[in-house]
């Protein structure tokens, strides 16, 4: 079985806490397409790519797409990804999305989240249609030549087939708990 969640498989419930106080699960988001996406406070790839995820999350919601960011990271492995920064941090940059704890890091399992970002675009019944990275270049927004969340967000919504369904996310690793920094699951591969 493979690592990652496959194109068409059911998105995983969750029930978490957020940074705004409440708990959300996967039932609470009733817009008609909803990108769950692995993120986190320290990462370089995070941080370099977070304006053009916003401009993104202000371009789709009008649209009906919810963003939801889920940190799954060990504030073992960097305590700037622990839950009261995870607060802050949303505090200070006032992102548009829900932006959500995994401590147990169940959730990242669930998904078979790689990196940070990992985006997946699920539809309006909640099946897999798009997984990988946003942009080719997150670290460096200037050097950004393809935003392959967007062009399968549009092929969506004009009712197309995705014509790339999967792209290799581009970023930091999940820090898993009691693991080295650097440690991925045996399974866990490329996407293309």
């Amino acid at each position: 079985m493979a690592f990652t969640l496959q194109i068409g498989k059911q998105a995983p419930d969750f029930r978490l806490p957020a940074t705004d106080g409440k708990t959300y699960g996967l039932t609470d988001f009733k817009e008609n397409v909803l990108v769950v996406f692995f993120t986190c406070n320290h990462c370089p790839y995070v941080i370099g790519s977070d304006e053009v995820t916003r401009k993104t999350v202000e371009k789709y919601t009008p649209k009906g797409v919810r963003f939801v960011g889920i940190n799954s990271n060990s504030k073992n492995t960097y305590i700037e990804d622990s839950f009261p920064n995870m607060v802050e941090r949303m505090k200070a940059h006032k992102f548009p999305w829900i932006y959500l704890h995994d401590e147990s890091q169940e959730i990242a399992k669930a998904y078979g989240a790689l990196r940070t970002p990992h985006f997946y675009v699920f539809d309006k019944h909640r099946k897999l249609i798009y997984t990988g990275r946003a942009v080719d270049n997150p670290k460096d927004p200037a050097k950004i030549t393809v935003n392959d969340l967007e062009q399968a967000l549009d092929e969506h919504l004009l009712g197309k087939l995705i014509s790339i369904s999967a792209t290799n996310p581009i970023g930091c690793n999940v820090k898993w708990d009691g693991k080295d920094a650097h440690w991925m699951p045996a399974d866990a591969c490329d996407l293309v």
